[in-house]
């Protein structure tokens, strides 16, 4: 297990204290320490410290843009390939988990097996040219969460994971030290900023944050759906959509703007 993930870690960066090709060449030596690290974190439901940090290393959005402005640049969020290899491991139980007792929303189509952005155009497209061969109209509505990640309360989402997922005992203590006392520091060419606490969001540049916000959010499926319309989601990616016949597009275009408002007013409770 811990020679295929190690093949599969993603980019490696300058500040990590085990390059990734040291890893790969010398697993057979390594991986009994990382085991014996990873299991005793999970059997106490404790995340080492040291690998609660990342860096953010600021780059150009596009070549032309003003390098002195900063919102020409996009914070990209580095961390180490062991964090990462603990966080896969636990995003798997996870991902087994509410698979096999169906706890994440059909109509989600992220990080999940046989789920991509080709299942998300397609289911949407198919249902709107299925309305079209009725003669019906569709009303669509994209909705895309700037900083999404960075906005989930820390404490809504635990307390979430019991309540929908009956995530308890030491996984919640796991997730609970995982969130908590994170650190972040920006890195640019000889200077690097003073580590600041990161107090809300998932870890960006991370396995295990995705998966979080996914269950994070599930509930909208439920909002939109009681609206009577048809939600789909990739990420923090949202659509809502719905059909009428030709002479009932008022009250269509009312149902929508009343579930567009539900949706905000849950964004800002969340």
């Amino acid at each position: 297990m811990l020679s295929r993930l190690s093949v599969n870690c993603l980019k490696q960066y300058a500040t990590d204290p085990i390059p990734t090709r040291l890893l790969k060449d010398q697993v057979d030596v390594l991986s009994p320490f990382l085991t014996a690290l990873f299991n005793r974190s999970l059997s106490l439901g404790v995340v080492p410290s040291g690998l609660k940090t990342a860096y953010i290393t600021p780059r150009l959005k596009k070549p032309d843009l003003e390098p002195a402005d900063v919102k020409s640049f996009r914070p990209i969020s580095n961390l180490t390939v062991l964090s990462k290899l603990l966080e896969r491991l636990v995003a798997r139980q996870l991902l087994d988990h509410v698979s096999v007792h169906k706890l994440l929303p059909d109509f989600q189509s992220a990080y999940r097996a046989q789920r991509s952005t080709d299942t998300a155009v397609l289911k949407v497209l198919t249902d709107i040219l299925t309305a079209a061969d009725r003669s019906d109209l569709s009303m669509l509505t994209l909705l895309d969460l700037s900083a999404a990640y960075d906005t989930v309360d820390h404490t809504i989402l635990l307390r979430r994971l019991t309540t929908s997922y009956g995530f308890n005992g030491v996984v919640h203590m796991w997730i609970s030290s995982y969130l908590a006392n994170r650190t972040q520091y920006v890195r640019c060419p000889g200077s690097r900023s003073t580590p600041l606490p990161v107090l809300c969001g998932v870890p960006q540049g991370s396995v295990l944050g995705p998966l979080l916000f996914l269950l994070y959010t599930a509930d909208l499926m439920r909002l939109v759906e009681s609206f009577e319309l048809c939600p789909h989601l990739y990420a923090d990616d949202t659509q809502i959509f719905g059909f009428c016949r030709p002479g009932a597009t008022d009250s269509l275009r009312n149902r929508v703007a009343v579930c567009v408002a539900a949706v905000a007013d849950w964004m800002r409770s969340n």
